[in-house]
């Protein structure tokens, strides 16, 4: 029998869950990635460690269907069963000959479709087997959820390739409004179900298109972090953009509005990095400020000096944090429009 939980919160507790998930498997990553990376050639084990965080990634499916079970009080055998649903449905998973290559993250937005209904079957047969729970459950949820998920994941994909599509044609745009446009964009798909760094690789964005969609998001990352700092503690709230802001998906599903002050300090960061023609390439943009490989990425594409170094810390901390707390004074302590508990996060 399925136990009696409202709409609302069967979607926040997917939208949380899947939060929780982001952390979890693309956090490292994202704190050492770069670091490794430098430091490669004198550190024995660097490479190693940058292929357990990548690997880390790719659970991305598994881990979030594990923590939105957990939301619902799931029992272990459905918590594992919703869990490989996940990752049958992601679409991460591509088998070649009798083996499996694991790619990327898998899409989000399928994982989240093929968990909600892992997550429903699993309460729907409960215990309706008995003794046979422990053989059956697994097996239902998993071909029939997970089914469902690899059968609509070729449409659910053509969502983010139409988007991509629209986000390709602001590229043709001159500079200045094309910045404004791809912060505000990359800004909001960046803690929506849509994965930023996918649509960016998707249509190959680089140039100053890609510096600005790094500082969109960096500049909403920032302001999430800002606005909910006296609720979270702090390392929840430094994760906004060391990790990923994409952990306030589910607040900002829940308040849209907050997409208002979003849009218009990631436009506002996207515009000036046009001006000061921050670039980046297809394999840095959608990331931002996490694992500093927006300002990195910036860095490799103009001279180095201390000027633009400089310049690269003005742009990608110091005047996304001074935005982010006019943003606050305005919207939250002057108009009132939003409280700090709107962006609580619950980890």
């Amino acid at each position: 029998m399925i136990k009696k939980v409202t709409g609302q919160e069967y979607s926040m507790n997917v939208l949380n869950g899947i939060s929780l998930g982001v952390v979890v498997a693309l956090v490292p990553a994202a704190l050492v990635g770069q670091l490794m990376q430098a430091l490669k050639g004198i550190l024995p084990g660097a490479m190693q460690i940058v292929m357990m965080t990548t690997f880390a990634m790719s659970l991305l499916p598994v881990i979030a269907g594990l923590c939105v079970a957990i939301q619902f009080k799931l029992n272990p055998i459905q918590i594992s069963a919703v869990g490989i649903a996940a990752m049958v449905g992601s679409g991460v998973m591509q088998q070649v000959n009798r083996s499996f290559i694991l790619k990327g993250t898998g899409d989000i937005i399928n994982t989240g479709l093929t968990i909600a209904f892992a997550v429903w079957l699993a309460l729907f047969l409960g215990d309706r087997f008995k003794n046979y729970t422990i053989l059956l459950l697994p097996l239902l949820v998993i071909v029939i959820a997970g089914g469902a998920g690899l059968l609509v994941l070729p449409y659910v994909k053509l969502v983010a390739t139409t988007i991509g599509a629209l986000i390709a044609h602001l590229t043709t745009l001159q500079p200045l409004l094309m910045g404004l446009l791809m912060g505000i964009c990359f800004g909001i798909l960046v803690v929506s179900p849509i994965s930023s760094v996918g649509i960016a690789t998707a249509i190959g964005l680089a140039g100053i298109g890609s510096g600005s969609a790094n500082l969109g998001i960096t500049a909403a990352s920032f302001m999430l972090a800002v606005y909910g700092s006296t609720a979270n503690n702090f390392g929840t709230t430094i994760a906004h953009f060391i990790g990923s802001p994409k952990i306030q998906m589910g607040n900002l599903l829940q308040k849209p509005a907050l997409f208002f002050p979003l849009s218009i300090n990631a436009g506002i960061m996207g515009f000036v990095g046009a001006i000061f023609g921050i670039k980046g390439n297809p394999m840095s943009a959608g990331f931002g400020f996490s694992g500093l490989i927006g300002p990195s990425a910036a860095y490799q594409q103009m001279p180095h000096s201390g000027v633009n170094l400089g310049l690269l810390v003005l742009l990608f901390v110091v005047l996304p944090v001074l935005l982010a707390y006019l943003s606050r004074y305005l919207f939250v302590e002057r108009l009132k429009w939003f409280r700090a508990d709107d962006l609580l996060l619950q980890i």
